[in-house]
Formats: structure tokens, sequence, C-alpha cells
């Protein structure tokens, strides 16, 4: 049972069975190559497994937004050989997920094979929930196993209903990413801390809000954190800010000073007169920005403070980066930070979990995305979880 009680695969035999394994094959692709395959990676020991034991392996995914309606350059079809190269084993290609074309694929597999049905979002009922829909791709399997957290806020046809209509189980990865989603928010070793960083405070309200009640230290970074910086008093210069949410930013550090949850802010910045790379830049004390300059990144007290902070605490949540690190040099701070939970999680003193936007790229950058305890690849799901809302295709799958 994955840690939220969920059904997995260790409680159901699926010899000869036809599953139907809802992964997240949607993947970034340029002239027609993938150039960034975590998320089929991680499908990938579902899928072995269920070969292992003898399945029929039929695998549904969406790709990109067609809007209802085929969409020839959002085709499955590239992305089934790319993932047929990974599985190491020949995969079939059903030209549609309903209907004669899928049914003959299927039938076509014998146990351990796997074949890929076309994109469920060429149907406009996919992202509708469409019941009818529904019960055309149930005709389809006899199991149905959800490996894709990152669509798991999505209530669609292959993400929740299905959930409904056949026996319903956990795959590996959905498995994995609700234990350790559980582990560092829902029963975490504390002290917690939750570092938020990118570029609005408007998108991540909720998620503050939340993070407020269950963390010790909540550190705001990126352009997020000039928006408090304002809330404080501060001179931010021409820095990225969002001047209407100054009260709210406000009223949620007026809240922190009575809860238990310490927010920290940047005790020194990164300025620059422009955001290019390799811009002239210098470090000040972040209440003595010049009103020509911006906060690009966050400065070294401030990286080594958190570097310490961290040493301190025994499980953190990333979400974001602590500045613009997309370009040099304002990567320094997020570089260093991220580096730093890395090695305490090596030396087993942290348990790190990190996901949602341009986290993944961020500790890329940094080159510790395989040195947290946890990476999701899910976006809005991590974020919708983390804010502490019901996922859908969780909810379904805690049914059975």
């Amino acid at each position: 049972m994955a840690g939220s009680g969920i059904p997995t695969l260790d409680s159901v035999d699926v010899s000869g069975k036809r599953v139907l394994v809802r992964v997240d094959l949607n993947v970034p692709m340029k002239d027609g190559r993938v150039t960034d395959d975590l998320r089929i990676s991680r499908s990938l020991p579902t899928l072995h497994e269920l070969a292992r034991k003898g399945a029929k392996v039929v695998v549904l995914s969406h790709f990109g937004r067609p809007d209802g309606k085929p969409v020839p350059d959002m085709s499955l079809r590239p992305v089934a050989a790319v993932l047929a190269t990974a599985l190491g084993q020949k995969v079939e290609f059903g030209d549609d997920c309903i209907g004669e074309a899928a049914k003959n694929t299927v039938d076509r597999l014998r146990p351990g094979g796997v074949a890929v049905l076309e994109n469920t979002r060429f149907h406009a009922g996919e992202e509708k929930n469409d019941p009818e829909l529904a019960k055309e791709m149930a005709k389809l399997g006899d199991i149905y196993v959800n490996d894709a957290f990152s669509c798991a806020h999505r209530a669609h046809v292959s993400t929740e209903a299905l959930a409904h209509l056949l026996p319903a189980y956990a795959g590996r990865n959905m498995e994995v990413e609700l234990n350790h989603l559980k582990a560092a928010l829902e029963k975490p070793q504390r002290p917690v801390a939750a570092l938020v960083g990118g570029a609005k405070v408007s998108t991540k309200l909720e998620l503050l809000g939340n993070l407020l009640a269950r963390v010790d230290r909540l550190i705001i970074g990126g352009g997020m954190a000039n928006t408090f910086l304002a809330a404080k008093g501060f001179e931010i210069g021409t820095s990225l800010c969002e001047r209407d949410l100054v009260p709210i930013a406000r009223d949620i550090l007026a809240k922190s000073a009575v809860s238990r949850c310490q927010i920290v802010l940047p005790d020194d910045v990164v300025v620059a007169r422009e955001f290019k790379a390799g811009a002239a830049s210098k470090i000040l004390p972040a209440d003595r920005v010049p009103p020509d300059q911006m906060i690009l990144d966050i400065g070294p007290v401030t990286a080594a403070r958190l570097g310490t902070m961290l040493t301190e605490c025994k499980t953190l949540v990333w979400n974001g980066p602590l500045g613009a690190f997309e370009t040099p040099p304002f990567d320094a701070g997020t570089v260093t930070v991220a580096r730093t939970a890395a090695a305490l999680t090596a030396a087993g003193k942290l348990l790190s979990v990190a996901g949602g936007g341009d986290t993944v790229a961020a500790l890329r950058h940094a080159g510790v995305a395989d040195e947290f305890s946890y990476v999701s690849t899910a976006g809005g799901a991590f974020l919708e979880w983390v804010e502490g809302k019901e996922l859908p295709g969780v909810t379904a799958l805690l049914r059975h």
C-alpha cells in the first residue's frame, strides 16, 4: 500500500490481464526528438514490472493541447518509439485510444507485450471527463493503473473516470511520489523548511498560506521576495514586484509573527541595471537597493545563512528558484543553496523533496537533480498537493 492508503501493484495479480496504464508521456520535443526524457524514465519501473508479471500492458497518455481533435504534430507515435528504446522491447502503437484501431492493437498483445495508444486528448470527451468516452476506453482493459501523479490534479477520463470503472491501483511512480509528499508534509520530521521561489506571489498565495500552517521556516526567494521586501518598507528599485499584492504580503508577514513559522527573506541581494547574461552586478544589503537597479538573486550572506538554516532542519520542501538562475551570474544563490541541500541529503541529515515549475531545471543547472531525496516531475499537481488541495486522480484510487 502507498503511504496514503492507496492500493498498489503489490495487491493485484496482473498475469494475462489487459492493464490500462496512465503514464505521463507529455515530454518536450524539438525537431521530432525528445529533449527531456525524465517522465519517460519515471514510467519504466511500472511498465517493466507489469510486463515481467505477464500483463498485456496498454499505455495511455495525453500529449500537448490538441483541443479535442486529432493533430498530427501531437501524435504519440514518435514518443512511443522513444519509449520502446528506453524499455528495451518492441512497443506496438494504436492509431486511436478507443474503437476498432485500439481494440485490434490490444488484441494483438501477448502477455508481457506493451502498446501505446494514441493521444487521449484527440477526443474532446477526455478533458470533459465524459462517461461515454470512459466506457469505451474501459472496454480495452481488465485493470486500471494510474502512474501519472503529474496529471492527477485533472479530473479527466484517463486520470479519474477509469478508476471508477475498473479495479484501480497506483503505479510505482505514483506510489513513490505520494510516499515522499506524505513524509515531507503530512508527518514530517521537524524542523521543516519550505523554500518557495519564482517570479510571482500571485501564483502562490494558496501555497504560502498552507505552508505557513505546516512548516517551521518559510524561505521566500526569487521575484516573490521583492514583493515581501517592499511590504517591509524597503526600496527595491526597478525590481520585479507585484505592488498590488504588497498588502497581502504584509498580512502574511503579520500572520507569521503570531504563528510558529518564521518567514525568511534575503539579507543581501545581487543587483544590476539590466537583466542580461554577464551584466555588471554588485552585492548590496537588501534595504540599500538604488532606484535604477533591480534585484536578480540572493547574495552570498543570505546563501550562507540559508545553508546554516538547512543544517538545523530535518525536512525540506523546495519549489522554485531563488534568483534568475537561467542567466549567469544570477544563478549563484540557487546553485549554492541547492548544493548544500544535496550534500545534507547525501549525508542522511535531510529529507529533500522538490517539484513544480522551474524547479527541476534549476536543480539540474546546479547539478543536483539526482541528489535530492525526490524530485517531482509534476508541476500543477505538486503545487496543488502542497497547497493542501484534493487531487481527483488520487482520490479516485482511494475509493477502491
